[in-house]
């Protein structure tokens, strides 16, 4: 996922006469306006996934705490409400990981954009 985006920025680095060039050409596309709107983009999705996760996964010790009655209604023999929102959280993960690596392609395919504009002297304002 990542790898095309490494692979461009090792070429990127080497086809530069210097170090000083090369800090140039990545100034450049960290000002860009596509390199603006993918940040953007991966804030969009990043942070409401993880601060779901983040309030879903406290939510459990919380309603334990304060509405431990609740949690200990019983839904199958012995097992709580408490244990199946335990559970749960295992399977809320890996739906966010798997939404994320849907989500990563698309990134990935911006990224490899943006650097292929700046191999070629487009820039991308």
């Amino acid at each position: 996922m990542g790898n095309a985006a490494e692979d461009s920025a090792v070429s990127l680095s080497r086809s530069g006469d210097g170090a000083s060039q090369d800090r140039t050409q990545w100034d450049e596309i960290a000002e860009s306006n596509a390199f603006k709107d993918l940040m953007a983009t991966k804030k969009i999705f990043i942070l409401p996934a993880f601060l779901f996760f983040v309030a879903y996964y406290f939510a459990l010790p919380v309603l334990v705490g304060y509405a431990p009655q609740f949690m200990s209604t019983k839904v199958i023999g012995q097992v709580n409400l408490a244990y199946l929102f335990a559970l749960s959280q295992f399977f809320v993960a890996w739906i966010i990981a798997a939404l994320y690596v849907r989500a990563a392609n698309d990134f990935d395919r911006l990224s490899k954009d943006i650097l292929e504009k700046a191999e070629n002297g487009k820039g991308g304002k």
